[in-house]
């Protein structure tokens, strides 16, 4: 996808949060440690599969813990203000969705003042890559689903727009390259993405 089908084509704007709107800073090998388990566990998922309730607790407290102190340390990526505020300014609803919990997203958004009014986490629906958070934010929008890019920074961020039926932007760091072929388009800074929208 180039420039000019962007603009025939993208009526929105969804973002992820960490890593890509902001950097908490969110140490997911330490947040593994202090569970106990293997560095690299996908971390929601095996909460999920958890069955011993004292565990449980503990996986959940231990989250809950790294992602307050993440929100009370975010800042914003270089690009990303000036970005959504051009894309306010072009008149391109805005949206976002992460695999945060909304109380840790809540004070990220505060304490930034990330100017997104549709925010969707793994509270209100299965988190990514399952689609259904992005095809909510496509109902709330009243647009199909193909009119709104969403844009991250991890794999499962463009496994579900995939599944949403979502052309994917794929904000580059030094650590997620060999994600970009299934990206839809990949950006290295946010100006790359406000000049898509306001060129």
């Amino acid at each position: 996808m180039d420039i000019k089908q962007i603009q025939q084509q993208i009526k929105a704007v969804a973002f992820d949060l960490d890593g890509t709107l902001v950097d908490s800073a969110l140490d997911f090998a330490a947040i593994c440690q202090d569970i106990g388990w293997p560095v690299g566990t996908p971390l929601l998922e095996r909460l999920a599969q958890t069955e011993d309730p004292k565990l449980y607790q503990t996986a959940l407290d231990v989250i809950y813990q790294h992602e307050m102190a993440g929100a009370a340390l975010a800042r914003w990526i270089p690009g990303a203000e000036e970005c959504l505020q051009a894309l306010i300014s072009a008149n391109i609803p805005l949206a976002l969705f992460t695999r945060n919990m909304r109380q840790a997203t809540e004070l990220t958004m505060q304490r930034l003042a990330i100017p997104i009014e549709l925010v969707v986490t793994r509270d209100d629906f299965i988190a990514k890559p399952d689609p259904a958070g992005l095809l909510h934010i496509a109902q709330q929008l009243q647009l199909a689903p193909e009119q709104i890019l969403y844009v991250g920074d991890y794999i499962y961020d463009l496994q579900a727009a995939a599944n949403a039926g979502m052309p994917s932007c794929l904000y580059l760091n030094s650590t997620n390259h060999h994600f970009s072929a299934e990206a839809t388009w990949t950006i290295a800074h946010f100006d790359q993405l406000r000049a898509a929208f306001t060129a």
